[in-house]
């Protein structure tokens, strides 16, 4: 005897009454296969909702109430279990391309037939992305975009580094770029020991020798703005 298959956990989120029943008809009308576990209208709903029913998949319409669901992105996919199927009318394909990278895992305009949405979820579940070819590469460009503008810098990624403790320090240095270690240290609070140690750290990270490349090397950086 072969177990019994459990049904996929479909949450729906969308802010038209209409569109909700008409989903909920669709999907509920393939049990056991598939079935409706909650609904949402807005993203606040929606954030509470996934935490209580922790669906499958989730259709979700990108505009809710005038709110773009881009921003509840990551907490819907906080769990290990859900997936996004965006289901939406919107046209602005740039949009579109940031849920993707968001971590969508298809999209879907709210004109595709039936049969298509009901595939969609099924491949989801599956671990497939419903993601046309397009859209992919544009959004695997947008990647290796950013992955480049990342590595082209490799200063900030220096800088980056740094921690609070360390950038004020820095501040230090540049507005009393004449004083003393030690009265550096009084005015940071700290012992000449321990400020030693702090400029070693920072000297090894930016890759400079001594205070005066410090100095040379904060103003050029824009590093001598006392941190927030």
């Amino acid at each position: 005897m072969q177990p019994v298959q459990k049904p996929i956990g479909v949450m729906l989120v969308d802010d038209h009454q209409t569109m909700l029943w008409g989903l909920s008809k669709l999907i509920d009308g393939e049990k056991p296969r598939m079935q409706v576990v909650g609904t949402a209208t807005s993203c606040e709903e929606a954030l509470e909702q996934v935490d209580q029913v922790i669906p499958d998949v989730i259709l979700l319409d990108l505009d809710l109430g005038g709110k773009c669901a881009l921003d509840i992105l990551p907490g819907l996919l906080s769990n290990s279990v859900s997936r996004v199927l965006i289901l939406t009318g919107e046209r602005q394909q740039k949009t579109l391309d940031m849920a993707v990278l968001g971590g969508a895992r298809g999209v879907l305009r709210k004109d595709a037939a039936a049969d298509q949405v009901l595939l969609a979820i099924e491949r989801m579940h599956k671990g497939e992305l419903c993601v046309d070819n397009e859209t992919m590469g544009r959004v695997f460009a947008e990647f290796v975009d950013s992955k480049r503008a990342h590595k082209a810098d490799p200063e900030m990624e220096k800088q980056a580094t740094l921690t609070c403790k360390e950038r004020k320090i820095i501040y230090a240095v540049v507005d009393g770029s004449g004083a003393s270690n030690k009265a550096l240290a009084e005015r940071l609070f700290v012992t000449e020991h321990t400020l030693r140690n702090h400029l070693t750290s920072i000297y090894q990270k930016l890759g400079v020798s001594n205070r005066l490349e410090l100095y040379v090397y904060a103003v050029k950086h824009h590093l001598d703005k006392l941190p927030s």
